[in-house]
This record gives C-alpha cells, structure tokens and sequence, in this order.
C-alpha cells in the first residue's frame, strides 16, 4: 500500500477544495490547514508529511490546476487562486456518483453532483478510497471516458 499517494489524493483535494469556497479570491493556502501541526525535525526542518503536501500543492500548480504568487516559506502558497482547468473540473457534474435521490429538486442536484460537493462529503466522512477515486476522476481530462466507478 502507497500510502503518501493516499496522502497525495487527500492533500490535493482538500487544497482544491479550500480554493473553490473562496473562488475566485485570491488566499493564502497553508500547509497547516490542510494536514494540521506537524512538528519539525530536530534540526528545525519541516517534516517529511509537511514537504509532502507541500509538493503536491506545488504540482496542482505545476500541472495547472492554481496559480500563485509565491511561497511563504515552507509553510504555504500566498495569493492562490483556482485556475479555469481547476475551476471547471471541480464543478463539473458527477452525477452518476449520487446515490438514487428522485425526490431532489433540480437545484440541488447540481450542487450535489459536482465534483466538488462529492470530494466534500468524501473527505468529510473519512472515506479514504472514495476520495483517492474522486481525485484521480478529477485529473482525467474526460469524465465520460472514465473507467473508475465512484
């Protein structure tokens, strides 16, 4: 079992996540909101759980998921921001994700079939391969070509 790429998926989501609620303003992403307190090493140096979700907010920007102005040491990203790519991936629809819920008036099914609500409510529930499923659905670039089930 991989579990820094379980941590990876998490890391990922839970950042995008962050962005998206305050789309599109500009914040600062920081790696302790996202992981919690971890304690540096004994020579001061961040952990290696804390560089870990660093380099994953570092790639989301690298493979143009955010942008952002700089670091703030190793702590966080200042002034990130959703990219379009971002953005419209998170808010796609995922509908085939939801449980069958007839009843759901149209407004709220399209809230609640977003990418973004399903990562939510993953992440939320602790569901561990629900997330790393909705995430790598998140990186393929055509969702009905998918072959992952959710």
């Amino acid at each position: 079992m991989d579990l820094q790429i379980d941590e990876f998926y998490k890391d990922c989501a839970a950042a995008l996540l962050q962005l998206y609620q305050v789309f599109p303003r500009r914040t600062a992403l920081y790696v302790e909101d996202l992981i919690g307190v971890e304690e540096p090493d004994e020579f001061g140096l961040p952990s290696k759980r804390h560089l870990s979700c660093l380099g994953a907010l570092l790639w989301l920007a690298e493979e143009g998921y955010l942008r952002f102005d700089a670091t703030i040491r190793y702590e966080a990203l200042d002034q990130a921001v959703l990219s379009e790519k971002g953005f419209v991936r998170l808010s796609r629809s995922v509908a085939h994700a939801l449980p069958g819920q007839a009843d759901i008036p149209a407004a709220v099914l399209r809230v609640q079939s977003t990418l973004a609500w399903q990562l939510r409510e993953a992440l939320a529930s602790g569901h561990s391969e629900r997330v790393a499923r909705l995430t790598r659905l998140l990186f393929e670039s055509n969702l009905h070509g998918a072959s992952d089930t959710v």
